[in-house]
Order: structure tokens, then sequence, then C-alpha cells
């Protein structure tokens, strides 16, 4: 069976380069996130470079979902855009659709986070807003993907 029978669309060659972009995004999000989230498990505490900001944030109560650092989250998140991306890069239709809801949502979660960081926190932690940088940029990817072109049986 081909794709066409599966219903997935051929993507254009200026959209394969930005999911490899995409991809490759997520996995620099993927290891940062889990350097975080791995702190957050064994008790370390990270190298913030003298930055007070840092340790109030990766220390305060929302740094964690229930038991679970939101770097866990986070990494789980980078993963699946790593994934998706790649599988969209290969013309598979389903998987720009969860890639663009997944982003869609790292996207709100991170605006809440920086607002939390901002407005209640009043502190910043590096790592946070680095991530919020690729996060936005996934965002500005996603926005700029060509549509997909139906391919002809």
């Amino acid at each position: 069976m081909d794709r066409t029978q599966t219903g997935t669309n051929a993507p254009s060659r200026a959209a394969v380069v930005i999911y490899i972009l995409t991809a490759s995004i997520a996995l620099v999000g993927l290891t940062e996130a889990t350097y975080l989230a791995v702190l957050a498990f064994t008790g370390e505490t990270a190298v913030c470079g003298g930055s007070e900001g840092c340790f109030q944030v990766l220390g305060s109560a929302y740094a964690k979902i229930g038991r679970l650092p939101v770097a866990a989250f986070g990494a789980a998140a980078y993963f699946t855009v790593f994934a998706l991306a790649t599988f969209s890069a290969f013309g598979y239709g389903k998987a720009r659709k969860f890639l663009a809801i997944t982003i869609s949502l790292m996207f709100l979660f991170t605006l809440w986070l920086l607002g939390v960081q901002a407005f209640l926190l009043h502190a910043f932690c590096r790592y946070c807003l680095v991530s919020a940088a690729m996060v936005f940029l996934l965002t500005g990817l996603l926005v700029a993907t060509p549509p997909a072109s139906p391919t002809s049986s």
C-alpha cells in the first residue's frame, strides 16, 4: 500500500526543510528538558551560572505537576514533536495535524509558564527562557509551513 492509498499528501521541498528544522530544534529542546527532568528526579541543583531567578523558578511549586517535574512533560512534548516532524517529512498527513496540535499546546503552556515567572514568581529561569524561545521558533516554523499538495494517482 502506498501513501496515496493511506490518505497522505507529499510535502513540498520547502515543507520538508521546515520539518527537518523542526525535528532538529525538538532534539535540542529534548536534551535541555531531559537534563532538567533528571536533575529534578535526582534532587540535584541545576547549573544556573549564579542566577538566583533560576533557582527560584526551578525550586518553586510551579516546577511540578503533581509529583512530576514540568521538565518531564517538556521532554515528552519535545520527543513527540521530533517524531511527528519526522513522520510529516515523509508525507504522513495525520502526523502533520498532530504536530500542529502539539506545538499549539506547547505554545499555550509556554505562555502560561512565562506568565507565572513574570507575575507570580517575579523571577526568570535561563533554561525556561531558552525553552520558550525554542517553542516560539517551533510555532513560527509551523505557521510558515506550506500546505501539503495533493498527490495524483
